[in-house]
């Protein structure tokens, strides 16, 4: 008697990258195709969503026979569909649920709904398996979240944003310095290459909680940059790159350490698109290492950090395993929360 596989064919298209996997036991990548679209998007300094949907609608059925092929299986094999229902664009995030509903439909398969925020903490699992209690720092484009996790499928935030995400103070920045979108690359590359020489505010640092705020940063950095303008004053923007990042980490990290510490976390887990940034991986290798090294950090590979459909068919696996299935009356929540 032949055992069924455990197959998920994931769906993830929440804002710019159309994405599409095949998963085996939340563990096993077999196919990861990612379609991005960051040259559409660069001319208009952001993600302009109607153009964000056009894309996915031109790519998402091909994006589906590319993973399936690549990973060599038939839609019987597959055991469920996965697709992100939030958060996200709204437009972006319905073209992935009709095509996750008709592709579920079609071959009779069971469907389910994966929160995004979600799927970013499970690419972690991708590369080693996850222990209880654990604490995830997201940060990306639109959130910036601690997380505390007793179990699977548990989340609990401790921490966020109260304006500004960190990626979006980042692109914010991005812009103030003439970076082409995204400029969170290019300020981290020209950080490590910078001191702090302009010292920018650490807001909410020593507040006795674990929220962040990053508008405070932004509003400095543009008012140091057109005080210095309007005066003809020189400006050494490696500099400025390196002052911003510096304030950025020093808050996510303290924080992030500081409620490790409270919650007695097993393990760390790193999330979401600015976990790409070198200047954040580094610091929070070398603090965990010297302050908690009981405590098993894991940053995911620069493959996982941005938005994929991988992440989706980690997560999905353990609502699979907990039979958390929807029904074709899903629909897009771009507003999506864990609470």
């Amino acid at each position: 008697m032949t055992i069924k596989r455990n197959l998920i064919l994931a769906i993830e298209s929440s804002c710019d990258e159309t994405s599409v996997a095949v998963i085996e036991d939340g563990t096993i990548v077999h196919s990861n195709i990612v379609a991005s679209q960051i040259k559409s998007h660069m001319r208009f300094g952001g993600v302009v969503p109607e153009i964000a949907s056009r894309h996915h609608v031109e790519q998402i059925t091909q994006c589906i026979e590319e993973a399936m092929t690549e990973a060599n299986v038939n839609y019987e094999d597959l055991s469920a569909v996965a697709v992100t229902q939030g958060p996200g664009l709204v437009g972006a995030l319905l073209i992935g649920v009709n095509a996750a509903k008709a592709v579920a439909f079609a071959h009779q398969l069971p469907l389910i709904a994966v929160n995004h925020m979600a799927g970013h903490i499970y690419a972690n699992r991708l590369i080693k398996p996850l222990v209880f209690p654990l604490l995830a720092l997201v940060v990306s484009g639109g959130h910036t979240e601690l997380v505390y996790m007793k179990e699977d499928g548990d989340y609990t935030i401790i921490g966020e944003t109260r304006d500004d995400a960190a990626g979006e103070a980042y692109d914010k920045i991005g812009r103030v310095l003439g970076l082409p979108y995204p400029g969170g690359k290019k300020i981290d590359e020209m950080a490590h290459l910078g001191e702090d020489t302009y010292h920018f505010p650490r807001a909410m640092l020593k507040e006795n909680n674990y929220d962040f705020s990053f508008s405070g940063l932004k509003s400095s950095f543009i008012n140091t940059v057109h005080n210095a303008n309007q005066k003809g004053e020189p400006l050494n923007n490696i500099n400025l790159a390196a002052s911003f990042q510096a304030s950025v980490i020093e808050v996510l990290v303290s924080k992030t350490l500081r409620a490790a510490k409270e919650f007695k976390v097993k393990q760390l887990v790193l999330a979401g698109g600015v976990a790409a940034n070198k200047g954040l991986r580094d610091t929070l290798t070398k603090v965990m290492a010297e302050e908690l090294p009981d405590v098993e950090l894991i940053i995911p590979p620069l493959s996982l950090c941005g938005d994929n459909a991988a992440m989706i068919g980690a997560a999905a696996s353990i609502q699979y395993q907990k039979n958390q299935f929807t029904d074709y009356a899903l629909n897009a929540k771009p507003g999506l929360t864990f609470n």
